[in-house]
């Protein structure tokens, strides 16, 4: 079993992300090959908190082009993992602690 900061990378800081967080709603980047009870447990492990839902999606890497002269560069973004995790009423997470 992985320990629990290997699993949960770091908070999403969009303003989607801070939208859902009215419905209670908090995203985070995770592990690519974490699964939905291992976020649920470091999530309720390392926040002290109880998750009532968790939903995962896969995010392709863009494709970026840039110009070297005459030739042209192609790399690609890294993809990365989110899970949209849903909390009990009455639970929150504080994301920037002092």
């Amino acid at each position: 079993m992985r320990e629990h900061h290997q699993v949960i990378l770091r908070p999403v800081v969009s303003e989607k992300s801070y939208g859902l967080q009215a419905d209670n709603v908090y995203t985070f980047v995770v592990a690519p090959d974490a699964t939905k009870p291992e976020i649920r447990a470091a999530v309720e492990n390392l926040f002290d908190v109880n998750v009532l839902k968790v939903n995962t999606l896969n995010r392709k890497g863009k494709t970026r082009r840039r110009r070297a002269g005459r030739a042209m560069i192609i790399g690609q973004r890294p993809s990365t993992k989110r899970a949209f995790v849903t909390l009990a009423e009455g639970d929150s997470i504080d994301l920037f602690e002092n």
